[in-house]
């Protein structure tokens, strides 16, 4: 049963020390798959409700936004760096705020929704260290999605899941964060280069 709650923690902590943000559809549809399994696996059982909520999150999160976020991406010089700085500070700091994440999560051993709630955790403090040391646009986007999938990940904890509508509307939030994120990543983007502006870039 911690199985995917362990794959969605793994798709959030490995971009942050090793990924570069051209990587963050990859991980984005990991996080997403691990999302629908988390939920069949804590309601335990296979109705037209959870069938519903799996379907649409692998077809936005794991499909649609993956997607278009990679054609984003290959259009931004920007895309071959680091997720998160890479130096022992910053380092530091992810792994305490993970360590500080999961006291919440002290019951994990025996309890999956304890776990659940560490998992959940560490993804915010994650995503709010990729917001506060890292200030290109496409980084801070891949972050807020990641803070997404984790209010998606928070329904696991519910004794009811939430409507399908609810679904649609998180999934509608979802699309409308990557559209606003990635028009800014447009508008934010360098200018191309002249042909006297990429010879002294050479020179």
């Amino acid at each position: 049963m911690n199985t995917p709650l362990i794959l969605f923690l793994i798709a959030t902590v490995i971009p942050v020390f090793f990924g570069k943000i051209q990587a963050a559809p990859l991980w984005l549809c990991l996080q997403a798959l691990a999302l629908g399994w988390t939920t069949l696996s804590l309601r335990g059982e296979l109705s037209l409700h959870t069938l519903g909520a799996g379907l649409e999150t692998i077809a936005v999160r794991a499909w649609l936004v993956p997607l278009l976020l990679r054609r984003t991406l290959a259009r931004q010089t920007q895309a071959h760096l680091d997720l998160m700085p890479s130096n022992l500070f910053a380092w530091g700091v992810a792994i305490a705020l993970i360590i500080l994440a999961f006291k919440f999560g002290d019951g994990s051993r025996t309890d999956a929704r304890a776990l659940t709630l560490g998992v959940i955790a560490a993804t915010v403090m994650i995503a709010l260290l990729i917001l506060s040391t890292n200030d290109a646009p496409t980084a801070q986007l891949v972050a807020l999605l990641f803070m997404e999938n984790a209010l998606a990940l928070f329904e696991a904890l519910m004794p009811e899941p939430w409507p399908l509508p609810v679904h649609g509307a998180l999934s509608a939030v979802y699309i409308l964060t990557f559209a606003v994120g990635n028009w800014l990543v447009g508008h934010h983007a360098p200018a191309p280069l002249t042909g006297q502006e990429q010879v002294k870039e050479i020179a």
